[in-house]
């Protein structure tokens, strides 16, 4: 008896993801759940320079600024609660400090840059179609900072808007790498603050853009996260105890169904490797002193150097 309905996937042919590619991850905080994945994994990656950004616009905003290397100033930044903030970045970024958080802005510009320029793979995954905008400026922000909603209008982009902003993105990345695949998705963590209609709506916007805009020609795809969650883990035994976010089983099968999608059985057979060491390194011995456990240490570190050796890069 099969108890799921299950997305038919096929292997991705072209331009898939090994060990030698470098790969950025911008967007809503699904794209971290993905990230520290293949940081365990022990891929080249990196993610969210600016933190975790939510919707289109704001993902567009940083590809822009960082391309056009834009220097931050205090005219970018506010003072609210005793932290300094910026309506670009996530809150993890403000600080106490005002030139700190410029000199944080401005390197993470300089570093998703250098990532545009040089990653083979840019997954970008969007999490919601609601903007909020700052009506002093007349700007869509990319987080609030908690700063009183009456300053700002509250817009549901449009089908043709997200087309537009994924379409600019997508040249933008182009104009400095032109060899990227880019993969977007759609995080499957519900927007309930928004209300259950409006966080279906919003996500069916994103949908819709996005297929506007997928060309494998054009090394542009997707990948279903938000379909694998909805459709075949339909079950709050998959969400966190909040019942919006994936719980660390839903997470791993997703991570696994993009496994099976983007990675060649070489690199499948890479990630083992990796994998037995990172549980290697975990393992808390009864004795740390005895024969047995420094054979293992022994073992451990060979398989260290030999995974090192081939792929330098990798640090335990």
């Amino acid at each position: 008896m099969d108890l799921q309905t299950k997305i038919r996937l096929q292997k991705q042919p072209h331009h898939q993801i090994d060990y030698h590619s470098k790969l950025l991850l911008l967007g809503s905080c699904f794209s971290e759940n993905i990230g520290n994945k293949l940081s365990y994994y022990k891929f080249q990656s990196a993610q969210n320079p600016l933190g975790i950004l939510f919707h289109p616009k704001a993902i567009e905003h940083l590809v822009l600024n960082s391309i056009n290397a834009k220097e931050y100033t205090e005219d970018d930044i506010f003072e609210l609660n005793e932290r300094w903030h910026c309506f670009d970045a996530h809150s993890q970024l403000s600080n106490n400090v005002k030139e700190e958080l410029l000199q944080n802005l401005n390197e993470a510009i300089k570093i998703t840059k250098q990532q545009i320029t040089n990653s083979t793979h840019i997954i970008i995954t969007l999490g919601t179609a609601w903007v909020y905008r700052f009506i002093t400026s007349d700007t869509i922000v990319a987080n609030c900072h908690k700063v009183p909603q009456k300053q700002f209008l509250k817009e549901l982009l449009t089908v043709e808007e997200i087309k537009a902003i994924l379409e600019n993105i997508c040249a933008l990345i182009t104009t400095v790498n032109s060899k990227a695949s880019i993969i977007f998705t759609v995080s499957p963590v519900r927007h309930l603050k928004d209300g259950f209609i409006e966080n279906q709506r919003s996500k069916a916007h994103l949908l819709a853009g996005i297929h506007e805009v997928v060309n494998p020609r054009k090394q542009q795809y997707y990948f279903p996260s938000y379909e694998i969650l909805m459709d075949e883990l339909r079950d709050y035994r998959f969400y966190k105890e909040d019942m919006i976010h994936p719980n660390q089983t839903a997470i791993h099968y997703i991570w696994e169904k993009f496994s099976e999608t983007w990675f060649s059985e070489n690199t499948m057979q890479t990630i083992t490797k990796v994998e037995e060491i990172q549980k290697g390194l975990a393992h808390k011995p009864f004795n740390p002193n005895s024969e047995a456990h420094q054979k293992f240490l022994k073992k451990l570190k060979e398989k260290k150097e030999t995974l090192v050796k081939i792929f330098p890069f990798m640090e335990f």
